[in-house]
């Protein structure tokens, strides 16, 4: 029993230093195919949560939030996120599961993905309707 809470409590702070973990910015321009590649597996395997225009869902987070911005939330959280699931924090979703079936290979896409429509579309404010 103390084991399993103590795995639960290192895998929850490795998580941690994904939330303001320095990382390239969005005006970089991604690879174009690679953001292609990206977009199909983003509707594929995270739109249903965090919506097809990347504004998020009931069910989970628009990725234009500004709790995204890679300066907050690096590309390396996003293979975190998928490997290991998130606990709930930041929002009220509830915890993110762990996204069987991707490679690091396809995160990566999914991130230039991402980043590419953040570049496109900005950064909306914390928390969401903050900026009326």
């Amino acid at each position: 029993m103390k084991r399993t809470a103590l795995a639960t409590v290192v895998a929850a702070a490795m998580l941690v230093p994904s939330c303001g973990e320095a990382a390239d910015t969005p005006t970089t321009p991604q690879d174009p195919a690679l953001a292609t590649a990206g977009a199909d597996l983003y509707a594929a395997h995270c739109a249903e949560c965090h919506g097809a225009d990347l504004r998020g869902t009931d069910r989970g987070p628009s990725q234009l939030s500004e709790l995204y911005a890679p300066d907050h939330h690096g590309d390396g959280a996003y293979l975190l996120a998928v490997q290991r699931g998130v606990p709930a924090h930041h929002w009220r979703f509830g915890d993110m599961p762990r996204i069987e079936g991707l490679t690091a290979d396809d995160v990566a896409a999914i991130v230039a993905y991402v980043r590419q429509q953040q570049l496109i579309e900005g950064f909306e404010p914390y928390p969401p309707g903050a900026e009326g």
